[in-house]
């Protein structure tokens, strides 16, 4: 708050003349009106009340007798107003001259009484006197009131201030305490006056004497000192966190003011950000940095006392299709429903956590023995693979489970978590709903496995595969039916890897979907090429991958592709697993109706291998059902194989639907094949897959007699 200015003495000042005679005010303005001060006159006690109460009045010069009310009395009742209270009053009388008039003047208050006839510039002397009186007392007063204004500021300031204040003196106890420090540490600002603020702090510890301190220290050098970390006593027998800042005050104070901001607040905060940070907000179980960080503490002080510690990691099964066709919500009571299972199959120290999505982790720690984890992993997969209910639907779950012993796996957390994290995925290949321990052979395949994929990835960026085309021969006639596009990868030209190693890689982590747009770009762009040699009827099959048919631009691919190539869509033709048409039947059913609309064909890939049901060849808007090879191979052998493709044939036949069998290889095969009235076959007994160039020249009918004298010698 600034300090008060008091007013100048230069300001236009008033008296007032008060006399009952007009003469005696017209001589007195003549005598004091050509001063440094304004007269105003008035002719009565009254008038003289009046302005007073209007004017600024700083001295007044009043006659004693008057009619009606005379001086005396208004002095009196200037002096019981408390605005006029204080102002000057110069009796001037030419008839009281008597010593009782003129104490009687003084007792009503005057400061002085003038006798007529008066000497003018005496007069003049004591109205300039009176009146730097007057002045010098107003400025006091006003300097008291602004002053009494500035203490009332300060102390409303302290006293409401959220910080605690105290002002300790060069001999290290307190002088003064608001409030607020008060309130802190729970106590009375009296009960904290006069004590050492050394008796209040906790931490950290002050030297035995105070002129040792850091606080003395600073303030005798004249510096700030703060502490970001102290801890105050409180009068409950706790301890308060606080951040102190000591200033020194002005040098003859001989004192500091410690400021002391409550810190408990933040404290706290930080805390439950810190819990926040390192836990699942949907399940409350650790998430993976707080299993990372419980991991690296578990590794930090195990010993060797000859127990193991192990890590499980976790993966549901079936939880994508629980989320996809039930939605989020479902999802996430599923999650929660897993924790609190683990959280029921595991010991009180057991850490469990979950890493993200439907991956789960936990920490089996003092095991005597590897079978200890398994049991738990047992236990575990029977408790998860259970008929679950949600929303009034049953659901079915899975799990599939790595564990990584330490130090066998790994003595870090990340070579233990990735030694978890493969043995989980062994066990999903294997079958799912079981368990896996790790094992070097498995990081030797894992290995491979990257070094492959960063390969493949290498010859997606250069377009670096392969189309060949295996020709598809109408049994009955010879003629040609199509081609199958098959996808080829010959790496760094040290020859072809085996689709059945590089595909179900190119699946698994999904890029297959730009390996296959490629393809069918590139298989269509030669299906145009064809149109010549073989007609607009040539029908080109591509095999599609789950994860393909599920995207939804499929149709919008196809319909921009056949439209650029200008095909007809019956001449487009693409073959699907049955376990990819069974993942999501309602997603299935309506992507093969949108495909029936375009044009487009679907035939079933490697029938009798999967699902083999006829509920699903009812529902879905199918084409053509294509035998496994496996079967084609076994069937002149195996009665069983032999009745499960007549069976396939007939199944075809009945429903209208063209059956092709893959992998013939021989002419009494195909004679088979005839004899049971299958439509298309194509194997090694007409051709392998076909290059571009070798296309070309591939009949549009094939010569069977030929083809039998081949097979005969």
């Amino acid at each position: 708050m600034p300090w008060p200015q008091a007013k100048e003495q230069s300001e236009a000042r008033t008296l007032l003349v008060v006399d009952d005679r007009e003469a005696n005010l017209v001589a007195m303005e003549a005598l004091l009106g050509d001063e440094d001060w304004t007269v105003h006159t008035v002719n009565s006690g009254e008038a003289a009340l009046q302005a007073l109460l209007d004017l600024d009045v700083e001295l007044v010069l009043l006659d004693v007798q008057m009619p009606g009310m005379d001086g005396f009395e208004v002095a009196r009742l200037m002096r019981g107003n408390p605005h006029t209270r204080y102002t000057p009053i110069i009796f001037v009388s030419a008839i009281a001259h008597t010593r009782e008039s003129v104490l009687r003047g003084y007792a009503t208050g005057a400061v002085d009484f003038v006798l007529k006839p008066f000497d003018p510039q005496v007069l003049k002397l004591k109205i300039n006197t009176l009146l730097s009186h007057e002045h010098n007392r107003r400025n006091l007063q006003l300097l008291s009131q602004q002053l009494d204004s500035a203490r009332a500021f300060n102390a409303s300031v302290l006293n409401n201030a959220a910080e605690g204040i105290l002002v300790v003196g060069e001999d290290g106890y307190i002088n003064f305490a608001n409030p607020a420090i008060a309130r802190m540490l729970h106590t009375d600002v009296e009960h904290l006056q006069g004590t050492a603020l050394a008796d209040h702090l906790a931490s950290p510890q002050l030297p035995d004497a105070w002129r040792d301190s850091d606080f003395y220290k600073h303030w005798r050098n004249g510096e700030t000192y703060r502490l970001h970390e102290a801890q105050l006593n409180t009068a409950r027998g706790g301890t308060l966190p606080v951040a102190l800042s000591a200033s020194p005050l002005p040098r003859q104070q001989r004192s500091m003011v410690v400021i002391a901001l409550d810190m408990s607040v933040v404290r706290n905060l930080h805390v439950q950000l810190e819990t926040q940070a390192v836990t699942d907000s949907l399940t409350g179980l650790l998430n993976r940095r707080g299993f990372h960080q419980a991991l690296d503490s578990a590794l930090a002080r195990v010993d060797r006392n000859g127990k193991r510690m192990a890590i499980l990691y976790i993966d549901l099964d079936g939880f994508k299709r629980i989320n996809d066709s039930l939605g989020h919500d479902a999802g996430d009571e599923i999650l929660c429903r897993v924790a609190r299972l683990l959280e029921t199959c595991m010991r009180p120290y057991d850490i469990i956590a979950r890493m993200g999505g439907d991956e789960f982790t936990a920490l089996l720690d003092s095991l005597d023995h590897p079978e200890d984890a398994a049991r738990v992993a047992e236990k575990l997969i029977e408790l998860i693979s259970v008929r679950h209910t949600v929303d009034g639907t049953e659901v079915t779950l899975g799990a599939s489970i790595g564990i990584a012993h330490f130090p066998d796996c790994g003595q870090s957390v990340e070579e233990l978590l990735r030694s978890a994290d493969m043995a989980m995925y062994e066990a999903k290949r294997a079958g799912r709903q079981q368990y896996r321990f790790f094992s070097k052979e498995m990081n030797g395949r894992a290995h491979a496995r990257l070094m492959m994929e960063e390969n493949l990835r290498s010859t997606i960026d250069r377009n670096g595969f392969d189309l060949v085309y295996q020709p598809q021969i109408m049994l009955e006639t010879g003629e040609l039916r199509g081609f199958e596009a098959l996808l080829r990868w010959d790496f760094k030209g040290r020859g072809e890897v085996e689709p059945n190693v590089f595909i179900p890689l190119l699946e698994e982590t999904r890029l297959i979907d730009r390996v296959g747009q490629w393809a069918l770009r590139e298989g269509m762009a030669q299906c145009r090429e064809w149109r010549d040699s073989f007609g607009k009827d040539l029908v080109l099959s591509f095999n599609v991958s789950p994860v393909q048919f599920g995207r939804a631009g499929l149709l919008d691919d196809l319909r921009r592709l056949l439209d650029e190539f200008q095909l007809d869509p019956h001449q487009l033709e693409l073959e699907v697993t049955e376990g990819a048409l069974m993942q999501d039947l309602q997603q299935s059913c309506d992507q093969l109706r949108r495909l029936r609309e375009l044009g487009v064909r679907v035939a079933v890939d490697d029938f009798g291998t999967g699902y083999s049901s006829l509920a699903y060849l009812r529902h879905f808007e199918l084409d053509t059902l294509k035998i496994d090879r496996l079967f084609i191979a076994n069937m002149l052998d195996s009665p069983r194989d032999a009745a499960v493709v007549s069976t396939i044939i007939d199944l075809g036949r009945n429903l209208e639907l063209e059956v092709i069998a893959e992998g013939v290889e021989t002419v009494a095969q195909r004679d088979w094949l005839v004899a049971h009235g299958c439509q298309v076959m194509q194997g090694f007994l007409v051709a392998p897959g076909l290059t571009l160039e070798e296309t070309q020249n591939f009949p549009s009918q094939v010569d069977w007699l030929q083809l039998d004298e081949v097979g005969s010698s």
